[in-house]
């Protein structure tokens, strides 16, 4: 077997799960999970229906390169949402994958050459598939503390040239995980000549770019950076979307990948092999949905709605801050998080993700260390009771 495969870490649930081995809850109280983000809005009925119209496309084996009316549709809508004048090329500037998780992981094993000693940059704490992607292709990690002090960023700027020489991948996540942080212009194109310079790949994880507070103010993409740079090739940029959480169908695991031309066409080789295609009726129906918006403003009212409420509620006993973008909540715990978590669970029935779980230890400590992750992606009246509990369990800590 590949010896690389003892380098991987425990995922963050299997890890939680441990944690609340032998945790009891009160009986009289219903669980409400806030662990996971994994969108609990209804999926959008038309797209449900196209798929039923589909099924009997179950019968044709779809291509790896995906429907030019999926990739018409997808270059469509990055040309709309990020007002890329130079255009995208559906034919060989957008591959749809089997969402930004599979994409994230199969891209570093396409990109890294594993013979010349490799890094890979990204930002603590992190999705966890960057740095399973990188052991598993042979690459070192070079990690980008976010902490309070610099907005939950990675400092780019203070990453030394022999880092930048020596890194062949960037991974980077806007808006964060789990922070909802968003990178801004500034920062991508002080990034594209870093890439520029040194010869790296720029691969930007964008999958929350759609959940955000202010409908004038969209998260900024990497795409977006480019063309405003009068980069219409993408050099050297990759980007991934998905439909998980803009229109809540994480089962349909659909997203793409779009960028530079010709990494997308030696990726494609790459999955040309890695048998990865998606089925047509899934095809089919995302179509549907990247081509409309409707469903994604109502999803983003909905997010602003819960933000709104938990935030009234928690406000002035926990520092919750209301992020830029995604549906995360990513508070400092007054006492360490695991011990916050296990406590929550056992008194409340609340379940949340304690922040070391995201990150990893540096010679400047875990920066996930005292926070943790609270999803909402529960009903809106189940977040306002989830947050009506957290209260009550941090009063109790503080009394």
């Amino acid at each position: 077997m590949n010896p690389d495969l003892d380098r991987l870490h425990p995922y963050p649930f299997e890890i939680l799960a441990k944690l609340n081995a032998g945790v009891i809850p009160p009986e009289h109280l219903k669980p409400i999970s806030l662990s996971i983000g994994e969108p609990k809005h209804p999926p959008p009925p038309f797209a449900l229906e196209n798929l039923g119209q589909q099924l009997q496309r179950l019968a044709n084996y779809p291509t790896t390169k995906g429907l030019p009316e999926l990739r018409q549709s997808i270059a469509s809508w990055l040309e709309k949402r990020f007002g890329l004048s130079g255009g995208v090329d559906p034919e060989s500037q957008v591959l749809p994958v089997n969402g930004t998780r599979e994409a994230l992981f199969a891209f570093a094993q396409a990109a890294l050459d594993r013979n010349t000693n490799p890094l890979v940059v990204y930002q603590n704490p992190f999705y966890q598939i960057y740095e399973g992607a990188t052991l598993l292709a042979g690459g070192e990690p070079y990690l980008l503390n976010c902490t309070p002090d610099n907005g939950y960023l990675p400092d780019f700027d203070n990453v030394p040239e022999a880092i930048w020489s020596r890194c062949q991948l960037l991974y980077v996540c806007s808006p964060g995980n789990p922070s909802g942080a968003v990178i801004p212009m500034a920062t991508y194109q002080k990034l594209l000549k870093l890439a520029d310079t040194f010869d790296f790949i720029i691969a930007s994880d964008e999958c929350y770019s759609e959940i955000y507070q202010d409908e004038n103010a969209p998260p900024v993409g990497l795409l977006e950076a480019c063309a405003a740079s009068g980069r219409h090739d993408y050099r050297r940029c990759v980007v991934f979307h998905s439909l998980s959480k803009r229109s809540n169908v994480p089962g349909m695991r659909s997203g793409f990948v779009a960028g530079d031309a010709d990494l997308l066409a030696r990726f494609l080789k790459y999955r040309t092999y890695h048998g990865c295609a998606m089925s047509v009726p899934f095809q089919l129906a995302s179509t549907t949905l990247w081509s409309d918006e409707t469903h994604v403003k109502a999803n983003r009212d909905a997010y602003r709605e819960k933000f709104r409420a938990v935030s009234e509620i928690l406000g002035d006993v926990l520092p919750v801050t209301i992020p830029e973008a995604s549906f995360y909540l990513w508070p400092q715990t007054p006492i360490d998080d695991e011990t916050f978590a296990r406590e929550l669970l056992r008194t409340q029935n609340v379940a949340v993700l304690p922040g070391r779980y995201l990150g990893r230890s540096t010679a400047d400590g875990n920066p996930g260390a005292y926070h943790c992750r609270m999803a909402l992606v529960a009903t809106v009246d189940e977040c306002v009771e989830a947050a009506h509990r957290i209260r009550q369990f941090v009063e109790s800590i503080k009394s």
